[in-house]
């Protein structure tokens, strides 16, 4: 079971856990998107949240905690290739302008967000959106089963 994706692993800051609480709430009440937090990208890379809507698109949000944070991650142009839509997403205290005005914006503190820019559409190729939407059934399964039977049989 140790192999299982964790739901939260505990390398997130206290401001990038709210803010993740805060985005999944917005998505979830106002765009009927399920949420997943940390979630392994065939890349190599982790998404801080990939959000899957209605009909099938899927979203992709980075969370940035502090200017430094953004700073020193060149990462995220990547994570593009694996969603419909990217967004940032930052707590109110964070200046909104540091951001790339051609990626989505959206603030969030531990109750809820508000989307601040749109993200662009780019469609994912039909057999991307397969594999990940395969990965992503399983992945949910798999937490899923870790907290009904989080440890071995005593």
């Amino acid at each position: 079971m140790a192999d299982l994706p964790p739901i939260v692993d505990l390398r997130q800051s206290a401001t990038a856990l709210r803010v993740q609480r805060g985005v999944m709430r917005m998505l979830r009440e106002r765009h009927d998107m399920a949420c997943y937090a940390e979630v392994p990208l065939a890349n190599g890379r982790r998404a801080d949240v990939l959000a899957v809507g209605p009909k099938g698109e899927i979203w992709i949000i980075e969370i940035k905690s502090s200017l430094i944070d953004f700073q020193v991650d060149r990462k995220w142009p990547e994570y593009r290739e694996f969603s419909d839509r990217f967004f940032f997403a930052k707590p109110p205290e964070l200046d909104g302008e540091i951001f790339p005005e051609t990626e989505g914006l959206i603030v969030a503190d531990g109750h809820d967000g508000a989307i601040l820019r749109d993200s662009p559409d780019t469609p994912l190729a039909p057999a991307r959106r397969k594999a990940l939407m395969l990965k992503l059934a399983r992945m949910g399964a798999d937490r899923i089963h870790t907290l009904i039977d989080p440890g071995p049989i005593a």
